[in-house]
């Protein structure tokens, strides 16, 4: 079950769990949607891209998998990037 963190990891803006703008890796990191266009479409901490975040239902969800019964994570996560050092990085990627 995803974690749905409550901020972009980035810029800390609100990402509750129903935003539509929330962008995640396959490791579950997460952003906004317009600091991954600044990251080009690639996560910073695994390398991988980007999805949007699935939405889960408030309530009423199907066998009870809903917010009300699997609540969003609390725990915010705040590693701002370096994005020149992140640019860098993808330009070396790109050359091997």
């Amino acid at each position: 079950m995803l974690e749905l963190r409550p901020n972009c990891e980035h810029c800390r803006t609100p990402l509750p769990p129903e935003a539509a703008h929330a962008r995640i890796c396959s490791f579950e990191c997460t952003f906004c949607e317009d600091c991954v266009a600044l990251l080009q479409q690639v996560c910073p901490n695994c390398g991988g891209g980007f999805s949007p975040r699935p939405l889960r239902p408030a309530s009423r969800g199907r066998h009870d998998n809903d917010l009300q019964h699997y609540p969003a994570s609390q725990r915010e996560v705040y590693r701002p990037v370096d994005l020149a050092a992140h640019a860098r990085w993808l330009a070396e990627r790109q050359q091997d």
